[in-house]
């Protein structure tokens, strides 16, 4: 079972979406278990201060180390430590799948221009990406990498199947789905995946993943190629 530690300064935010749905029933049935951790309540002033003015200036503010170091030692209790970071590696289903199969993470949720680098090399803190772009903080971040790993926990779906063929997971991305009304506004499902004939639906499933994955993704086909 995996218990996730959320290091934030906005506990309220959790779990989110993270309690609704497949995540949030497996968190009620205790496939999975959540600790948010106000960083606040590590401060050593009145006042709950987490952050100070970066040194050799700049923009913004800097979470101080002696602050975030004080939370993660009184509730990191092994596994990995993760700081949601744009700078980050960028997860992947590859990254997701070995988080997974860890019984803890701590997940720290960055606000502000970021956190003391002393703090990551103090930890040893893995730093994770998951898009190009930047949020207000790391608590959404954190809730979309926990949600990947979540649904991934045994149990959770109830078909370990089902996530076989899914986007990425070979390094492609998935092929269409379709369903009833066999014609609507007309549009048919096409021929091949009403004929039954399940070898030649998988042809066509995977022709239609590359194809895809050659217009929008071309990147994943080379990873593919660099790994064989």
């Amino acid at each position: 079972m995996l218990k996730a530690t959320i290091l934030t300064i906005f506990p309220e935010i959790f779990p989110g979406f993270l309690g609704v749905s497949l995540t949030g029933k497996a968190l009620k049935d205790g496939l999975w278990q959540l600790e948010t951790v106000n960083i606040r309540d590590y401060a050593f002033d009145k006042h709950g201060s987490v952050d100070d003015t970066p040194c050799g200036g700049g923009a913004g503010m800097i979470m101080r180390p002696d602050v975030l170091g004080n939370a993660i030692e009184h509730h990191h209790k092994g596994g990995k430590i993760i700081y949601m970071s744009p700078k980050g590696r960028p997860l992947t289903q590859k990254m997701v799948h070995q988080l997974s199969k860890e019984d803890h993470l701590t997940i720290i949720c960055g606000r502000f221009e970021g956190v003391d680098e002393r703090v990551i090399e103090e930890y040893g803190i893995e730093e994770i990406s998951i898009g190009d772009y930047i949020l207000t903080g790391g608590e959404q971040a954190a809730m979309i990498m926990l949600d990947a790993v979540v649904r991934l926990l045994p149990g959770v779906l109830g078909n370990a199947a089902s996530t076989e063929n899914e986007s990425f997971e070979q390094n492609l991305l998935e092929y269409p789905q379709y369903t009833r009304p066999i014609e609507w506004k007309g549009r048919k499902v096409p021929e091949i995946l009403l004929s039954g004939h399940h070898e030649n639906v998988a042809k066509w499933q995977h022709q239609q993943s590359l194809q895809i994955t050659k217009e929008r993704r071309p990147d994943l086909l080379e990873k593919t190629l660099d790994s064989k």
